[in-house]
């Protein structure tokens, strides 16, 4: 065929989501079923499907899951606080990189966002070039979109960061010009996603179409990746890994800290505004899709958007014995929960061993479903006593769909939801919430040594669930032993808990040569016997190289410049 004429043009595909696919190629005509380039930059309203469809990066991670890895709730499995029950290759991935740190290779990296993050971040930029280039939009609605596009950029690299701390920085379109590039130190990737998220901060509306950033976001995010730099700043000191490119300054923790303090801090003011506050149902956060603890809430909506996650995670008679349960909380996890005075649950305590469930603090019963506890109308029976929803012990049965540690997850799960086999789910994730800012803020105050504003904060949180007493330190290893306790019970299933482990360089200390535990009850006429058993068949493994997994060996071979995280 003669070409009359070459027009470049980006593909833009109608779909529910949104989401655009942005590779170039030369054609004669315009396909009917997309649009031309320039006719994307001249409608509004397909610049905000545009924009709207680089959101979907947010249900990548969705209830805690990994990309490519399948499950919710299985960067939590790869911590203390769950454990995924099956043994078998697919649904028991995850414990069978847990039981061997050398399953993760260049060849098989385990936790792979390479490509997908770096598409995303290539549409991104496609984006804002395409603002500037193409567009005809008002200079503040542009500067907006921008925000938007950056804010989402901020998110892609940091999960690049958390995995491999140092990777290629490509800031707009003209870094493509050439294939080959190389990586930036991690110092520099942090502050290129703090300039990121401090230029979105500026230029984001208080309010929003829901799901979509804002100022809020914006800093609550700035917090989090501004937490994250500060800590590796104080904790890393270049002692696990020799690349020169890994690891930040450690005289610049305390900048890092004041940042991700400030970025908290502005989001209060907001609170205080009446845009966002801590919800005083716990259990009720995650399906109130109003409740003002949402920053960045992933919505869902029937029939056309849904999930599955109460599916995967029910106890099995919430669908006829036919649920997953790819996971279930650990001992671990259920121990942390304090009672509802704010003391501490303790076996050894006579009162607490002979009645375990009572009497314990609100976010106890908003996270785990325990024995004896009414859900859904029936009383739950997790002894070994029950063939359906009793305990079984890990490595019996391949894929054994009920517990292995004596409980069933409860948070997230829909407690009006009856129909989810048919029908799904739509109760929404939350990305950002309210209440991870408050323990930002007190982490970030900790580690500035305001332990006065730190324990303000963490008391102003405990207040809100449920009264709790307030705690007291002075130290900053005191401080840091109560917001982590804080943290692993207030954020568990919402994906911290293995990131933040690792961002302390805690995870060889508490994930390495150990075995996870749960409750086998056993029923002994009125009462129970309540018996701590293993619930790994082998011991852990997390070697000190895992704090910086190697670049996937394929992208390393395509780019010359790029090499691989030195001890891979």
């Amino acid at each position: 065929m003669k070409k009359l004429n070459k027009l470049k043009y980006s593909t833009f595909a109608m779909l529910a989501s949104a989401v655009f696919s942005m590779n170039s190629c030369d054609i004669d005509v315009i396909p009917q079923d997309r649009y031309a380039e320039e006719l994307i930059w001249a409608d509004p309203s397909t610049i905000e499907l545009y924009i709207n469809g680089m959101y979907s990066e947010f249900k990548s991670f969705q209830f805690g899951q990994f990309p490519g890895m399948g499950y919710d709730n299985s960067m939590d499995a790869l911590a203390d606080i769950m454990k995924f029950t099956s043994n078998t290759p697919g649904n028991g991935t995850v414990n069978i990189l847990i039981s061997n740190s050398n399953q993760f290779s260049p060849a098989s990296v385990g936790l792979n966002y390479w490509g997908t993050a770096y598409n995303r971040i290539r549409r991104l930029n496609e984006f804002i070039s395409g603002l500037y280039a193409k567009s005809q939009v008002a200079e503040e609605e542009r500067a907006k979109y921008e925000a938007e596009a950056r804010f989402v950029r901020a998110y892609t690299y940091h999960w690049l960061a958390k995995i491999h701390g140092s990777v290629v920085i490509l800031k707009d379109l003209e870094e493509y010009e050439n294939k080959d590039k190389a990586r930036s130190s991690e110092e520099e990737l942090y502050d290129f996603m703090i300039e990121d998220l401090k230029y979105a901060a500026e230029n984001l509306p208080k309010t929003h179409i829901r799901g979509r950033a804002t100022k809020g976001a914006a800093n609550a995010l700035l917090s989090r990746v501004a937490l994250y730099a500060g800590s590796i700043a104080k904790y890393d000191l270049n002692q696990f890994n020799q690349d020169p490119l890994t690891g930040i300054t450690a005289s610049k923790a305390n900048s890092y800290s004041t940042l991700a303090a400030d970025a908290a801090q502005a989001v209060v003011a907001l609170a205080n505004e009446g845009i966002y506050a801590l919800d005083p149902n716990f259990a009720s956060i995650f399906t109130n899709k109003n409740t003002k603890e949402a920053i960045l809430p992933v919505d869902f909506v029937s029939p056309t958007l849904t999930h599955q996650h109460d599916l995967y995670y029910a106890p099995p008679r919430d669908a006829l014995g036919n649920t997953q349960v790819f996971g279930v909380p650990t001992a671990e996890l259920v121990d942390e929960f304090e009672m509802n005075d704010g003391t501490k649950f303790n076996w050894s305590n006579p009162e607490h061993a002979a009645n375990p469930y009572a009497n314990r603090e609100p976010r106890f019963y908003g996270t785990v479903i325990h024995n004896g506890m009414t859900w859904k109308g029936r009383v739950m029976n997790t002894t070994i006593a029950d063939a359906v929803e009793g305990f079984v012990q890990f490595g019996v049965q391949g894929d054994p769909k009920r517990t292995v540690t004596g409980y069933y997850t409860r948070k997230f799960l829909d407690p009006n939801n009856t129909t989810f086999v048919v029908n799904r789910s739509t109760q929404s994730w939350i990305e950002l919430r309210y209440a991870e800012v408050i323990l930002n803020l007190a982490e970030a105050k900790a580690q500035l040594g305001d332990f006065t504003a730190s324990m303000a904060a963490i008391n102003q949180l405990r207040q809100n669930r449920g009264g709790l007493q307030p705690v007291n330190y002075n130290t900053n290893a005191t401080a840091m032993v109560a917001i982590e306790h804080e943290r692993k019970v207030e954020l568990a299933f919402e994906g911290h808990r293995f990131w933040d482990l690792r961002r302390w360089r805690k995870a060889h200390l508490v994930l390495n040569d150990v075995r996870m535990t749960g409750h086998k009850i056993t029923p002994e006429g009125s009462s129970y016997k309540y018996e701590s058993v293993e619930v790994d068949n082998a011991n852990r493994s997390f070697s000190t190289r895992l704090y910086y997994l190697p670049i996937p060996e394929r992208d390393v071979q395509v780019n010359l410049e790029l090499t691989q995280i030195q001890g891979w």
